[in-house]
């Protein structure tokens, strides 16, 4: 499905783990993410055993951050959206009318997601170096976005070669930050020209900032896909909460958007309709002199005044010199289709 991302700017409402174990909570925030104007919702599609090994002889434990003390696995058995529930999920976003799609972690999640026919696949940054697992997504031939946080040129063009080599046409980056919550001083919107120009492809923004100025200005800069966490209005917990927008908050994000987009979506310049009611104080050419036909006009016989009701100021400098075609009485406006008399 080439045209899955068929809007700019196209909003994509992340539920992640704000579901909090809850079916109906899940339901609800994509009813949520539809009815605040969303494009899209995504899912993030894994088991924990997708994610790490259980028994890791590692022994590894987040030691900072919002997850401080978890192990891995049990983060990740926390925050997963169930298998079972995905069906279910797809069918209720049809029903809303609504697109749906989601992060694969692993291949299995992928050969899981074809069975049901998930239009779109999401590279998530900590996966973007696994390059078999953009390979397997790539040769799906669905639209493909990868966010970049925390990769470097040299892997985001790998990244790339290998997306487009197996099969990618509908590539999206994203410019991620991959801090949780991400700090104004973390950014570099920079990056976003950066991509534009290096890859010739759909930029984006992975949004984990607070608030919509990062993706304000990301959308100046070329950005055309938002991807933001939503939660429910009121929500006290949840994984992903510190980061993400709740119940108003989401439609006020959207349309922070949205009204940036419509200051720079016309490449050429045009005026509204209120604005050319306007055009009136601009300046036309006056008789400062009665003028006799066959007179040239001078300095010394012709100025320009507002308002702009007679022949236009452009083409005082043209007329200078030349002859009059007809009489002209002293404070009078030269008129419009007199220019066309003159020779």
């Amino acid at each position: 499905m080439r045209n899955f991302i068929d809007k700019a700017p196209f909003i994509i409402a992340e539920i992640s783990a704000n579901h909090n174990g809850s079916l109906s909570n899940a339901k609800k925030l994509i009813h949520l993410a539809k009815k605040s104007g969303a494009n899209a919702i995504k899912l993030q599609t894994y088991t924990p055993d997708m994610m790490t090994i259980k028994d890791n002889v590692i022994k590894f434990k987040i030691k900072k951050g919002l997850w401080k003390g978890y192990n891995l696995w049990e983060l990740y058995n926390l925050g997963k959206t169930p298998l079972e529930w995905h069906t279910k999920l797809f069918q209720y976003a049809k029903k809303l009318k609504i697109k749906i799609f989601s992060t694969p972690f692993s291949e299995d999640a992928i050969f899981f997601l074809e069975k049901l026919n998930c239009p779109a696949y999401k590279i998530a940054s900590f996966e973007m170096n696994d390059y078999n697992l953009i390979k397997t997504a790539a040769k799906t031939k669905k639209p493909l976005i990868i966010s970049t946080g925390l990769a470097s040129i040299i892997e985001i063009d790998k990244a790339v070669k290998i997306a487009k080599k197996n099969g990618c046409k509908d590539l999206t980056l994203l410019y991620c930050v991959s801090n949780y919550p991400s700090k104004t001083s973390d950014f570099n919107l920079n990056i976003i020209k950066k991509l534009k120009h290096q890859y010739n492809c759909r930029i984006g923004l992975s949004d984990h900032s607070l608030g919509s100025e990062i993706a304000k200005y990301s959308l100046i800069l070329g950005a055309r896909v938002f991807e933001k966490h939503i939660a429910l209005d009121n929500q006290k917990r949840g994984l992903d909460l510190e980061f993400s927008l709740k119940g108003r908050n989401i439609r006020r994000y959207i349309q922070s958007i949205k009204e940036t987009h419509d200051l720079i979506k016309e490449n050429s310049l045009k005026r509204s309709k209120t604005e050319l009611e306007n055009r009136i104080f601009r300046r036309s050419i006056y008789a400062i002199k009665d003028i006799k036909k066959g007179e040239r006009f001078t300095k010394k016989n012709i100025k320009t005044f507002r308002p702009d009701v007679g022949l236009s100021a452009s083409k005082f400098l043209e007329i200078l010199g030349k002859k009059s075609p007809i009489k002209i009485k002293k404070n009078y406006p030269l008129s419009k289709n007199l220019f066309h008399k003159i020779k």
